[in-house]
């Protein structure tokens, strides 16, 4: 079993910045953020391979978000550039012990551990 709690939420401004985090109990392969906004699927963010740091973003985030790791500490976080108001939505942190650590559509299945969710709010 994997514990994951997640911080740092909250509502910024448009251009703003967030950083959250997650605290695994244990390392695992792979761990990744999700989101979901009202009304709309659940989508992978960012995932991150705990071995060799190999990182994935989702088209929408890629050069404003990056994810990171903190070994030592089983850390996960996504820190958060440049906010729009189409980032809304409560982000999940995510933890699977296996290949593929894919953020593709359908993929959220394979992700056997989940944390509680952060809400992040972007106004305008």
């Amino acid at each position: 079993q994997v514990q994951l709690v997640e911080s740092g939420g909250g509502s910024v401004q448009a251009g703003g910045s967030l950083r959250l985090s997650c605290a695994a109990s244990r390392s695992i392969y792979c761990m990744a953020w999700f989101r979901r906004a009202p009304g709309k699927e659940r989508e992978g963010v960012a995932s991150i391979r705990a071995g060799d740091g190999i990182t994935s973003y989702t088209d929408s985030v890629k050069g404003r978000f990056t994810v990171s790791q903190d070994n030592s500490r089983n850390t996960l976080y996504l820190e958060m550039n440049s906010l729009k108001p189409e980032d809304t939505a409560m982000y999940y942190c995510a933890a699977k012990a296996s290949a593929p650590c894919s953020l593709a559509r359908g993929f959220d299945w394979s992700y056997t551990y989940w944390g509680q969710g952060t809400q992040v709010t972007v106004s305008s």
